[in-house]
């Protein structure tokens, strides 16, 4: 999981606490990676939380080591995620609540997946978005990954 600076420590919570129910150890992040620990409950000792100065160069080093760069996001070239086949080795890339992925980010995704909307409002949070994406993940991938049961996972 990577993720930008977020205006809310409330939907970072929520994501920690997403990765922590699906067992997901490891998570990238920008900005303040302040808690609120009573949404991310136990999830925040589970999980690692990397804080960096920005993405693209984070992005850069795991494609170079052979993960997938998979942006969430609505934009021109984006896959429906419930058709969307997922590699094991995946780096999901969220968007900041109200700019979505910044293009320096964007120019590096390897794939794009989008929750289609069928109504108002046309998205979906952050956090509730993140939600989703990674339920179809682990969907694919019941049994977890080797890179999930080695504690890696990003």
């Amino acid at each position: 999981m990577a993720c930008p600076a977020f205006r809310s420590k409330v939907n970072l919570s929520n994501i920690v606490r997403t990765c922590g129910c699906f067992g997901i150890r490891h998570l990238i992040t920008c900005g303040s990676s302040k808690l609120d620990e009573n949404v991310a409950r136990d999830a925040a000792q589970q999980i690692t939380i990397d804080v960096h100065r920005s993405l693209p160069p984070v992005l850069d080093k795991l494609k170079r080591s052979g993960w997938q760069i998979v942006g969430l996001e609505q934009s021109t070239h984006s896959e429906c995620l419930f058709s969307f086949p997922f590699v094991s080795k995946t780096v999901l890339v969220i968007g900041n609540e109200r700019l979505g992925i910044d293009p320096e980010v964007l120019e590096r995704l390897d794939r794009v997946a989008e929750i289609q909307m069928a109504g108002l409002p046309h998205s979906l949070n952050a956090a509730t978005s993140t939600a989703v994406a990674i339920y179809e993940y682990c969907r694919q991938f019941p049994g977890g990954t080797s890179e999930t049961q080695t504690g890696t996972h990003q």
